[in-house]
């Protein structure tokens, strides 16, 4: 009976879970307790995934009308804000650069520029991976670099076994080392056992080859994937949580003066990003490869090491060779693709006035956010030929035949194929939760019953937070854990005249911290799935991991980030649901 239980567990979730609160709006007939009611259901579901996470999203769209918080129409236009299209565009340039393996490039290039010593291989993946991070999905990047990674580590090994398969053909014949072949000779007749000595030690250096060999390849397993999550914070569309604190400002505070753009999100996370991957490197290194940086950094090492790294190397190389040179499309996306970051950099960089307010403004008011810039380079993608456009559209084809029309850099079949769908849906339902929150008055209750925590200090509570929502994080979507705690964290910041920034910046940030379970996010997954890690391995290098990571972005948003966003002093946008400071 438990078995079948445990076997239709999601159904009876679904079943008895909105019976089982219904006291709570029923007993209090007030809106802050139906929208409460809405958000324990969502949170219950997305924790237990017992609804698909986009299924979920679409409560707000049934409950919030049925309760009186919201009319339909405005619960619905929550669900593809501009948040969602800056989600959407992005994607569409990262499609395009993996279809075209711009990325692949990319990639090869960085490693053969690093070189494949230990130390510096584990770094190499760990740099590449992470730039990647920034501007395609962590899937996609650490599905793409695993294979790599599994390549060059099974040639090292190889070298390896073959070095030793060598040494242990010399024992067999009893000579050991040419240079002392009289004297061993005399060793075998004082005492016969010498050869099977020597075949038992080379029986306990393959031992320890193997066991050398799988270590390296969890570190470099779990570095790929690591890298993968803490690249993503460094740009505001690198992971999803990035974008959904975006709408939850816009959403929340729609005076907040666009603090939260591309360039001022890049100018906090890329350092904090930076020094996190050190740091994720150096424990990396210390734990799967041990202290000794001669081997590590390759100085002083035998031929044999030597040759096994060259064939990695010749890996690497064979595989940026198999590419061939740079095609038209692969250099037009590239540009598209530099085009764009600069675009975005310049929009409204802060310290100058940005093109957007100097050629678009209207009323003091700037029409044009980043979301139209990414939607202006995604439509070129679908414009722009995949070929060099023939010299006055002259063709080869013969008279009669059929007229072969050049593919676009980008078509909607690819782009239907690749693009989660269900993440836009997950976004626009957290953005109507906000939004019912504060409609609904939660926001300002939950506001009033924060304000004994303005007597702790700011850092304990941006570092208690952060923990919090890193632990969160491990057993559910990083998307719903922002989703859910950052209306309430800015309540609490408004409650006690606190920055909003100074917990939603950092919160969101450790979302990406899952770094402890093959179920926390799908990069850990992805390299679980190769079946050289298990769960204690992942669990031993991702709790440090965790607590360097809180402990990286409290320092972050206690030193860089006061004068980045002004954090000093309570912003005039935030007064609002909770009353004036």
């Amino acid at each position: 009976m438990w078995r079948e239980i445990l076997a239709h567990r999601n159904y009876l979730i679904v079943l008895l879970t909105p019976f089982l609160f219904l006291p709570l709006p029923v007993l209090l007939p007030y809106k802050e307790a139906q929208c409460g009611y809405t958000i324990i259901l969502m949170a219950l579901f997305w924790c237990t995934e017992a609804l698909p996470l986009a299924v979920t999203a679409l409560l707000p769209v049934l409950l919030f009308p049925l309760m009186g918080i919201m009319d339909s129409t405005t619960v619905c236009m929550e669900y593809l804000k501009d948040t969602n299209m800056l989600f959407i565009g992005g994607l569409l340039v990262a499609i395009a650069v993996e279809h075209w393996d711009l990325h692949k490039r990319i990639a090869l290039r960085v490693l053969l520029l690093i070189g494949v010593r230990p130390g510096l291989l584990l770094m190499g993946f760990m740099a590449v991976t992470a730039f990647l991070s920034m501007w395609i999905s962590n899937t996609a990047t650490t599905a793409m670099m695993v294979p790599i990674a599994q390549a060059v580590l099974e040639q090292l090994h190889r070298s390896e076994v073959e070095r030793l398969q060598a040494k242990e053909a010399v024992a067999k014949k009893g000579t050991v080392n040419g240079g002392f072949e009289l004297q061993e000779t005399a060793h075998q007749q004082v005492n016969g056992h010498v050869v099977t000595v020597e075949k038992e030690k080379v029986s306990r250096e393959q031992e320890q080859l193997e066991k050398k060999h799988l270590t390296f390849c969890k570190g470099m397993s779990l570095s790929v994937c690591y890298a993968a999550s803490i690249g993503g914070i460094a740009t505001l569309t690198g992971t999803t949580p990035n974008l959904v604190m975006k709408g939850q400002m816009d959403d929340l505070f729609p005076d907040n003066d666009n603090v939260v753009n591309f360039a001022s999100w890049f100018s906090f996370a890329f350092p904090t990003m930076v020094l996190l991957l050190f740091l994720s490197w150096v424990w990396l290194l210390l734990m799967f490869l041990g202290v000794d940086f001669r081997k590590n950094f390759g100085c002083g090492t035998n031929d044999s090491e030597k040759a096994g790294s060259q064939m990695a190397y010749r890996i690497i190389k064979n595989q940026h060779q198999a590419l061939g040179p740079m095609k038209f499309s692969e250099i037009t996306v590239l540009v598209l693709f530099v085009i764009l970051v600069l675009l975005w950099f310049t929009r409204e960089p802060g310290f100058m006035p940005g093109w957007a307010s100097a050629a678009f403004t209207k009323d003091g008011k700037s029409y044009v956010t980043d979301a139209t810039v990414v939607i202006f380079i995604s439509m070129l993608l679908f414009l722009i030929p995949s070929e060099v456009p023939r010299c006055g559209f002259r063709s080869s084809t013969p008279p009669g035949g059929q007229i072969r029309v050049t593919p676009p850099l980008l078509d909607w079949p690819t782009v239907n194929q690749k693009m989660p769908w269900n993440i836009v849906i997950l976004l626009g339902g957290g953005f109507a939760l906000a939004k019912g929150s504060e409609a609904s008055g939660l926001s300002k209750w939950l506001g009033s019953k924060l304000t004994p925590l303005e007597t702790i200090p700011h850092p304990a509570i941006a570092f208690v937070l952060c923990l919090l929502v890193a632990v969160f994080t491990e057993c559910t979507s990083n998307v719903a854990t922002t989703t859910l705690f950052l209306p309430i964290l800015a309540s609490m910041a408004q409650a006690i005249c606190l920055n909003p920034l100074y917990v939603m910046l950092p919160c969101t940030l450790s979302a990406s911290l899952a770094f402890m379970l093959p179920v926390a996010t799908p990069p850990n997954a992805i390299v679980f799935s190769y079946g050289q890690l298990r769960v204690i391995d992942m669990v031993k290098a991702g709790c440090m991991l965790n607590l360097l990571g809180v402990l990286t972005i409290t320092l972050a948003i206690n030193t860089w980030g006061f004068p980045l966003f002004d954090l000093h002093n309570f912003p005039n946008w935030a007064n609002g649901t909770a009353g004036q400071c």
